[in-house]
């Protein structure tokens, strides 16, 4: 493939994960909806898994393989691969309570699998690579998650207010998180039926009848229940509802979710950023693979108090979310009618557009593509470019951190 321009088409994969909803990225990209097949992620990267396809031809990471000088100096040097993993989410059902390893620990567990024999596609593998997975997600709408522990007055107040939960709070006692972790992720199934299942039978009503607010954990619970139990089995997942920090984003903000912090997206839109990998293990909320001990190794037993982040300007009609992770930086564009805007890259940069359109210039070359809602280019180390918008248009743009130092 030609590789003298720096400016590259690129087609991404659409992921039909059961929790997905049907519509939101099938319209993004102008395709059909296909029938009883959700769209649940739309990925744009280099994972081994789903590596996007540049100019209609080459996958991504071969591409990045052939022509490394593609990646930048730095990036090469310091990853030797594109670092990070662009995605559009569309959560239509609530996802697995999870937690991501740290970089180290994905390494030990990806080697020890290996030396194990367990396949890669096995459903019992727990590490898919040997890299961690901090991931920042940003909301394209009103969008719920669960993020971190409770603080410990907050955490004590709900258990409080739940008579079936109560039993907890001596468990909890002076803010024994591990304690109070592993008592429900090491409970029976029978005891987790017999604990959950009064405290189901009486907000089941009022989920139906339409009475609990989104902000009430209670609404989760029911709407977890109504999704994931099986007859005679109940998903202990419930319990971490009421752990966590129950968090509304609104659309502009986003929020940085690292290493051993529980997590769960529970429903909206999203565009996310994250280390290029797919490690991870699962605490419930989910018919995949829940390995307790391994999970326990890697939760911090900590609270959190969630921070949303609102971007930082780098220069006009463009924010920085910054975060501790040397992966990834995620950028938004948001250009006014008429407005212009140049871009220079370091390394391998992903575009793409979210509202609007707008037309993306090489300079030096003239080489230029129109772009519209849901179209992502690639731009590769050394390239400079100049956006321009008719009508106006936002878009997100995906780079390394360490390419700029």
């Amino acid at each position: 493939m030609d590789i003298q321009n720096k400016l590259f088409d690129l087609e991404g994969t659409v992921q039909p994960y059961q929790w997905g909803g049907f519509t939101y990225i099938p319209a993004l990209l102008s395709r059909e909806v296909k029938t009883g097949q959700p769209a649940a992620e739309y990925w744009l990267g280099a994972h081994v898994q789903a590596p996007s396809i540049v100019n209609g031809e080459a996958k991504l990471d071969a591409l990045l393989q052939q022509h490394p000088q593609l990646l930048g100096g730095a990036v090469q040097s310091a990853f030797g691969r594109l670092p990070y993993l662009l995605k559009v989410l569309d959560v239509k059902d609530m996802l697995s309570i999870q937690v991501h390893p740290t970089r180290e620990s994905a390494k030990k567990g990806y080697a020890a699998e290996n030396a194990a024999g367990v396949a890669l596609t096995a459903s019992n593998r727990n590490y898919k690579d040997d890299n961690h997975k901090p991931e920042l997600a940003y909301a394209l709408g009103e969008f719920w998650l669960l993020h971190g522990f409770r603080e410990a007055a907050s955490l004590k107040e709900v258990l409080s207010a739940r008579s079936e939960l109560q039993f907890l709070l001596e468990v909890f006692a002076e803010s024994e998180y591990a304690n109070l972790y592993r008592t429900v992720m090491e409970m029976p199934d029978e005891e987790v039926v017999a604990r959950l299942q009064p405290l189901l039978d009486r907000i089941l009503p009022a989920y139906y009848a339409g009475s609990l607010a989104k902000s009430n954990p209670d609404f989760w619970a029911a709407r977890a229940a109504i999704t994931y139990n099986q007859p005679g089995k109940i998903d202990r997942g419930i319990f971490s509802i009421y752990l966590l920090n129950l968090v509304e984003m609104k659309k502009g903000q986003a929020i940085f979710q690292d290493a051993g912090v529980l997590h769960a997206y529970l429903e909206g839109q999203n565009v996310e950023i994250m280390a290029n990998s797919d490690n991870v293990l699962r605490g419930g909320l989910t018919p995949k693979f829940v390995d307790v001990p391994e999970l326990m190794k890697h939760v911090r037993f900590e609270p959190c108090v969630p921070k949303l982040l609102e971007g930082m300007d780098v220069q006009p009609f463009e924010k920085a979310f910054l975060t501790p992770a040397d992966d990834f930086e995620l950028h938004m564009l948001e250009l006014p009618a008429g407005a212009e805007l140049p871009l220079s890259t370091d390394t391998a940069d992903i575009l793409l557009v979210m509202e609007g359109a707008l037309e993306i210039c090489e300079q030096g070359t003239g080489f230029s593509q129109n772009m519209s809602r849901g179209h992502s280019v690639l731009l590769t180390a050394g390239a400079n470019v100049k956006i321009s918008t008719a009508g106006g248009c936002q878009a997100f743009r995906a780079t390394v951190p360490v390419a700029a130092k």
